[in-house]
């Protein structure tokens, strides 16, 4: 079941994800009303490898979050990554590049953030914003963020040769649910604190923004550092999607608890 919904999600290796034909509200043949019982099932499971995670500090997991503006990354980062022990957990938002960050080369601020062993990580937008934007806005010369496809899929296989698992998730939305998301966001005083003018500037590219993402997924999907492609029109199907690969990849990872130390059996505690 899992390798099915892996393979119909996953982008492979050096092959275009034809994001035109891949569709954005997808249910992946679930029902709403067993999703919701479905992913606390899911997220235990999640909470229970995530522990012995932690207690065997020998590997460590990166979850790298994309997708255009309303798509859903901070909602997925609450729905699906709570649920664990947060010790374990280190969340990461990557903004625009300011004070120091400005100052080094882009992946500086990124190596900084990777998980410790027995973590994960989440990076909410990551080093791939380094080659969007500045792609989409003319901010460098092309031979500048061309470069940058082999950079960092050499500074994601250094992560994996050093024991860090990577999953990429580029969640998926149409352009009229990003349209509803965004003027709801504007429309409630609890969430218009969000708005960026940004927002409406790179809807505006929407376009160009699709070459960049086609081509970026086909340069930077590799076996061991994969991209899937996540429908985000429903947030249900996008949190139980994301949930069931994250899962599956924490069950091959198979961590253990370590040994106790010698001496402890027969132990008493006065």
């Amino acid at each position: 079941m899992v390798e099915r919904l892996v393979r119909h999600l996953q982008v492979p290796s050096n092959k275009a994800p034809n994001l035109e034909q891949r569709s954005t509200d997808d249910t992946l043949g679930w029902e709403k009303d067993s999703a919701k019982g479905e992913l606390a099932k899911v997220l235990g499971q999640m909470a229970t490898l995530q522990h012995r995670l932690l207690a065997e500090a020998q590997q460590s997991l990166l979850i790298v979050l994309q997708g255009r503006d309303a798509s859903g990354k901070d909602g997925l980062v609450r729905h699906v990554m709570t649920g664990m022990n947060p010790s374990g957990v280190k969340v990461t938002n990557f903004k625009v590049p300011a004070g120091s960050e400005k100052m080094h080369d882009y992946l500086w601020r990124c190596h900084a953030a990777c998980p410790a062993r027995g973590e994960i990580g989440v990076w909410n937008r990551s080093h791939y914003e380094d080659i969007l934007v500045p792609r989409v806005k003319n901010l460098v010369p092309e031979e500048v963020w061309r470069q940058r496809y082999r950079h960092v899929r050499d500074f994601e296989q250094m992560l994996v040769d050093e024991g860090t698992r990577v999953l990429k998730f580029y969640l998926h939305v149409s352009h009229d649910v990003q349209r509803q998301r965004l003027q709801k966001r504007v429309d409630n005083p609890e969430s218009g604190w969000k708005h960026d003018p940004s927002d409406l500037s790179d809807r505006e590219l929407w376009p160009k923004y699709g070459q960049a993402y086609e081509e970026l997924l086909k340069e930077t999907s590799r076996a061991d550092a994969p991209w899937f492609v996540i429908p985000a029109d429903n947030k249900w199907v996008r949190d139980l999607a994301v949930a069931k690969i994250v899962l599956a990849e924490l069950q091959d990872m198979n961590p253990q608890f370590p040994k106790p130390p010698p001496g402890l059996k027969g132990l008493k505690i006065v």
